[in-house]
């Protein structure tokens, strides 16, 4: 009798473990964080709350991310900014800038996506992409990270895009 009710109670740990996996499985996009808080955690002290950057050293995202994704090269370009830096004088709206932006690498190709998607749609920015825009997915985050490029290699890259 004894071994039935510790059979039982194993048992019921058993389906308890199993239906918190499932959940687990089927779960993560909830407990995801979204662009924007990835953002603010990563991305906010440089270049502002609103995207607004920091005269002289981090540029504008804000009325600016448009104008690079619609590029040729472009996508890859953020994505690359984002995951291996940039290190070098750039020209934003007339503007130069000097700053050195750190590598976030260590990020998944989730967070990498969803921190861009947000600076793309944020403060103004959705209404200034092409009406066929798509959203940056981490299969393309994962495509271009295998390129393990410096931050001054990023910064050449740049001057192809023909940006100002």
């Amino acid at each position: 009798m004894l071994n039935a009710a510790l059979a039982g109670k194993f048992y019921t740990q058993v389906v308890k473990a199993r239906l918190l996996a499932a959940l687990l499985l089927v779960m993560p996009p909830v407990f995801a964080q979204s662009g924007a808080v990835l953002f603010q955690q990563n991305c906010s002290f440089c270049h502002g709350e609103n995207g607004q950057g920091r005269a002289g050293a981090f540029p504008p995202l804000a009325g600016h991310a448009p104008n690079v994704i619609a590029t040729p090269e472009g996508r890859a370009y953020l994505i690359q900014v984002l995951l291996f830096g940039l290190q070098g004088e750039i020209k934003v709206r007339g503007q130069k800038y000097n700053g050195v932006m750190a590598a976030f690498g260590q990020l998944s190709n989730e967070q990498v996506a969803a921190i861009l998607n947000h600076v793309l749609t944020a403060w103004g920015n959705d209404k200034l992409l092409a009406k066929d825009h798509k959203p940056i997915t981490a299969a393309e985050v994962a495509a271009v990270r295998i390129a393990k490029l410096t931050p001054q290699e990023v910064a050449a890259r740049r001057s192809r895009l023909k940006l100002e």
